[in-house]
């Protein structure tokens, strides 16, 4: 089984035509006041864990959620239970509403994005924990910060590989709590710049952070990823081309998936990305998180066309 915790949200995805840097002068950034006119607007069911756990199970493996949803979430639920996904470790509260985030991409596929966890500021853990099994992985993604935190130390105590990958959160955790969470993690995992902003917190260096974790993922977008073990040249990860780009968000989970599925089937770091690589592709070709579909022969195609013959996965 593959845990995730994180966040299940709403997602209210916003296109602005433009530049933000064309409207966010810098010797005025200590009085900024700006305001975008979006063209598009479409409310999409996401969150982090909704979103990695979606792919997966076009790629065939069942997970288990962990997190705290409101008073909304049924229909949102009903979804994600039809494809398999248990919602063993969601709770919902009666009086609260699901998280949801406001994201606004420009027209060269940066981001600003304003996210209200509302039901997920209640944690889970210890109320409900995950039954862990040999074999078994998890990831612990962007959620209540007590839960990730917690549900790190409760992994490593029951021996159960995980994937630290504080995101969005990663600056709402302090710098004693990203050390915590990320040492004996099999994986820490983070675009550029959240890696730049763990090393800054913690005031580990990148020699620090390879003494703690079994592999650094860093992710560069567009311009695919890299692996770092201590003692080893960082491996590159190229990124797949999709066959047209309709939007990027939830592309960084959908690479999560892929990871996840490979390391779950047995497969080392380096192929397992690979996975992840081919599993982003498909995401960024549909306006939303959780609508890009494809099949076991489409996405195997896709592999070989990219890196050559693909293992076989369980």
């Amino acid at each position: 089984m593959i845990h995730i915790s994180g966040s299940l949200a709403f997602d209210r995805i916003m296109t602005f035509p433009g530049l933000f840097e064309e409207h966010i002068l810098p010797e005025k950034l200590h009085f900024l006041n700006v305001a975008f006119l979006i063209d598009r607007i479409e409310e999409k069911h996401g969150g982090t864990a909704g979103n990695i756990a979606y792919t997966l199970s076009l790629l065939g493996e069942p997970s288990t959620l962990y997190t705290c949803v409101g008073r909304d979430f049924a229909d949102y639920g009903e979804k994600l239970k039809s494809l398999g996904i248990r919602l063993d470790g969601v709770k919902t509260l009666p009086d609260g509403f699901t998280a949801c985030a406001y994201i606004t991409t420009d027209k060269a596929d940066n981001q600003i994005t304003g996210f209200a966890p509302s039901a997920m500021s209640t944690p889970v853990f210890p109320e409900i924990k995950p039954a862990v099994s040999k074999g078994d992985w998890a990831l612990i993604g962007p959620g209540n910060s007590d839960d990730m935190i917690a549900l790190a130390a409760y992994y490593r105590e029951n021996g159960t590989k995980y994937i630290f990958d504080p995101g969005q959160q990663t600056t709402a955790l302090s710098g004693e709590q990203l050390a915590s969470g990320l040492t004996g993690a099999e994986i820490l995992i983070g675009n550029d710049y959240e890696i730049e902003l763990i090393q800054k917190a913690t005031g580990l260096t990148r020699a620090d952070i390879l003494d703690r974790v079994g592999t650094l993922i860093t992710t560069y977008g567009a311009k695919g990823s890299s692996l770092e073990r201590k003692g080893v040249a960082p491996y590159p990860i190229p990124a797949v081309k999709p066959d047209t780009v309709a939007d990027p968000t939830g592309a960084g989970d959908s690479f999560r998936s892929g990871l996840l599925k490979g390391l779950h089937a047995g497969m080392g770091v380096e192929i397992s990305a690979r996975f992840g690589a081919v599993a982003s592709s498909f995401c960024v070709e549909k306006y939303g998180t959780q609508v890009h579909a494809f099949t076991a022969d489409e996405f195997r195609l896709r592999f070989e066309a990219a890196f050559g013959p693909m293992p076989l996965l369980k």
